[in-house]
């Protein structure tokens, strides 16, 4: 099942569709207000490359790298899970992909992984290792994966007044599962923002990274699909989302193995999101 973007104009509202099934995971309760956190939430000697906030301080938001510096692309993958799905993942289900991991290890393909603060917490371990690995950057994609928007594909909405509280939440749960630098980098769950939620997020010093080529893995059962629609899809500069959850995405992990060979064949090098952000006019 591949899902394609699309744009609504007159509000500024953006949405991606990530998988409508998704609001079937949680409530229309908001989530709780967390410790704060920095506002660089990056602490590491050279601070990651952000752009340039825009009007009234809202946060920029970006898509994809230039296209005339050399074929690169960035691999970003999202940790979804929602803020109640603790007695599913009780019961077995899993929100995690290591095998999808381990092939991005063994193929030596940088990545950014969007977490949520509820995938921090239940697999502590691997956001811990993902998060020391220099291979890997670590970025929020909310605490709860409620979205940030109203029509948002179904998912349950955080309020305006809980929006900050939720991207602190989630910096704070990336932090106590180990992750030394989140990187100041956010993805609204469900690619869905507007002016209201670019003000909220970006008194946090945060650039909203959003993507270019859809894989379409999300609830997909056909991976030669979605490789085809990676494959057609990259361009220099562009940003790839898929994710790292082997209930929501099964075939990801397959997909990968038959990508990155053929894109280096194409000539493409992979690198994060950081360094298409630092090469991007405007950075900072």
């Amino acid at each position: 099942m591949i899902r394609l973007a699309r744009r609504l104009t007159g509000t500024t509202t953006v949405c991606v569709a990530l998988g409508a099934a998704l609001a079937a995971c949680g409530t229309a309760q908001a989530p709780h207000p967390g410790p704060p956190a920095p506002t660089r939430p990056s602490s590491s000697a050279t601070p990651p490359p952000t752009l340039v906030p825009g009007p009234g301080g809202a946060a920029p938001v970006f898509m994809n790298g230039p296209r005339t510096l050399g074929k690169t692309v960035a691999f970003t993958f999202d940790a979804d899970m929602t803020a109640d799905q603790g007695p599913r993942a009780a019961a077995g289900e899993h929100f995690d992909n290591p095998a999808l991991i381990a092939t991005l290890r063994r193929l030596k393909v940088p990545a950014t992984i969007f977490m949520t603060g509820r995938w921090a917490d239940q697999y502590p371990d691997q956001a811990r290792s993902l998060g020391r690995d220099p291979q890997f950057e670590v970025a929020n994609h909310s605490y709860s994966h409620y979205a940030f928007t109203g029509d948002c594909y179904g998912l349950p909405t955080v309020a305006a007044a809980n929006m900050k509280s939720d991207v602190e939440r989630a910096y704070a749960a990336l932090l106590r599962a180990g992750v030394p630098h989140p990187m100041p980098y956010f993805r609204f769950p469900g690619g869905c923002y507007d002016k209201q939620a670019l003000r909220a997020v970006g008194t946090l010093g945060v650039t909203a990274v959003q993507w270019d080529v859809v894989s379409g893995d999300a609830f997909a059962t056909d991976a030669d699909a979605v490789t085809q629609q990676v494959l057609d899809g990259v361009k220099p500069g562009s940003v790839v989302v898929m994710h790292c959850t082997r209930s929501a995405a099964p075939t990801t992990e397959q997909v990968v193995r038959t990508v990155v060979p053929e894109l280096r064949k194409r000539g493409y090098r992979f690198v994060k999101v950081s360094e298409l952000i630092g090469e991007t006019p405007g950075h900072r």
